[in-house]
């Protein structure tokens, strides 16, 4: 960009940003073949949940906090949870609900009568389209499957391109991206195409620091260290989004793997790694073969959400402003282990480095040097006996605009 421009968000990207965690629901064949990635093979007998019910899921994901849900409508293996007229290879092959049932949709109107912002992952890789080595056959087939979700259940927040096996594939991304343009102009598109927002890089769920909001350039998938070529039009302003499933090494549900289910302490630190250092947070829960999440996996789902709202919702004071200096004060010296900063990034990231002090028996103590702050910066440190914090930036591309200045004391 010219010399003195900064980039900016667009106030779809802003809303999104604000959401900071989402539920990702990894259901499909997968699910009950008990593997990751089906090859297209399996019979749609397979898939039969007795017990499905899709408010469940969304209403774990309410209930701990999180801020939007996305199901994968579509994945490798090829295999639609839609009604769809574009193959047979569906929900409407099998036998629960004697074919007529439709997995996306029970999901769109759970999120809409629970508030909860909806999106869809779409794998434009399919292993079983007998279409897709030709390539304008299934550009076409795509084009008409992504249509048909994004024409007929509701709003959406985003929409999820997975770069797995797309390695040195080249589809019509002029052509999906006008698509989501026209019918869901507010949803967010993940790191394929022109995306809105982009893939951290890793599915660990943490992002490096600093983790800037501009980028020209985002790795595809796990399985190669290129690099995503965007369209022109893709804007430079472009979070991150961290992805990372409560189970270890696995995105679909599992027998007898309870085990693997990441512990609150780990979880705690993904999410000072993710959301504390400016990313919007993807956990993925995923439901059995039931159709339920598991109740270990939901427990824990729920603890998380506890967890972060007894650290993070009463906050001792706090403040906003403008300039490179800036104090939080407190009615009476109390400790202190974490800040968090926020920027008011609708006029950009201004702030390029930045210490916290700390006034104590007279003087002020250095507590924290860093650089971004941009959505939010978590910032934790032993803890301290005061009254007064201070902010100063030392490095900024423009005047400083602080959207807020919290203080909190956590504990052990």
């Amino acid at each position: 960009m010219p010399k003195g421009v900064i980039a900016k968000p667009t106030k779809e990207q802003l809303s999104w940003q604000d959401l900071e965690l989402g539920m990702f629901c990894h259901f499909g064949m997968n699910t009950f073949c008990n593997r990751e990635w089906g090859d297209g093979t399996d019979s749609p007998n397979k898939f039969n949940p007795q017990s499905l019910d899709a408010k469940q899921w969304v209403s774990i994901a309410k209930e701990a906090g999180f801020k939007y849900f996305i199901l994968t409508a579509k994945h490798h293996d090829g295999f639609c949870l839609w009604q769809t007229n574009t193959t047979d290879y569906s929900v409407k092959s099998s036998p629960w609900k004697d074919g007529k049932g439709d997995v996306v949709a029970e999901c769109a109107r759970a999120c809409e009568e629970l508030d909860m912002p909806f999106g869809i992952y779409l794998s434009p890789w399919d292993r079983h389209a007998l279409c897709y080595e030709d390539k304008e056959a299934y550009d076409d087939f795509y084009c008409d499957q992504l249509t048909e979700l994004l024409t007929q259940y509701g709003p959406m927040v985003e929409v999820w391109f997975d770069g797995a096996g797309s390695e040195g594939r080249e589809y019509d991304w002029r052509r999906i991206i006008d698509l989501v343009r026209k019918y869901q102009p507010k949803a967010m598109i993940f790191n394929m195409g022109a995306p809105t927002i982009r893939w951290v890089g890793n599915e660990d769920g943490v992002a490096p620091y600093p983790c800037w909001n501009t980028a020209t350039e985002a790795r595809q998938s796990m399985f190669t260290q290129d690099t995503t070529k965007w369209l022109p039009d893709t804007p430079l302003w472009l979070p991150a989004e961290c992805d990372v499933p409560i189970r270890k090494g696995s995105w679909f549900w599992h027998p007898d793997d309870e085990d693997s289910i990441r512990s609150l302490d780990e979880l705690m630190d993904i999410y000072y790694r993710s959301v504390g250092h400016g990313t919007n947070l993807l956990l993925n829960v995923a439901p059995d073969d039931r159709g339920l999440i598991p109740e270990a996996d939901r427990k824990r789902v729920l603890e998380f959400g506890d967890e972060i709202r007894r650290r993070f919702s009463r906050p001792i004071a706090k403040t906003h402003g403008t300039g490179d200096i800036l104090e939080l004060k407190f009615p009476d010296k109390t400790y202190v282990d974490h800040v968090i900063l926020m920027e008011d990034i609708a006029h950009g990231e201004r702030i390029r480095a930045y210490e916290l002090a700390a006034y104590i028996q007279g003087k002020w103590r250095n507590l924290v040097v860093g650089s971004a702050i941009g959505h939010k910066k978590i910032d934790s440190f032993k803890k301290v006996y005061t009254n007064r914090l201070r902010l100063t930036v030392d490095n900024a591309d423009d005047i400083p605009l602080i959207r807020s200045f919290e203080a909190f004391y956590v504990g052990d």
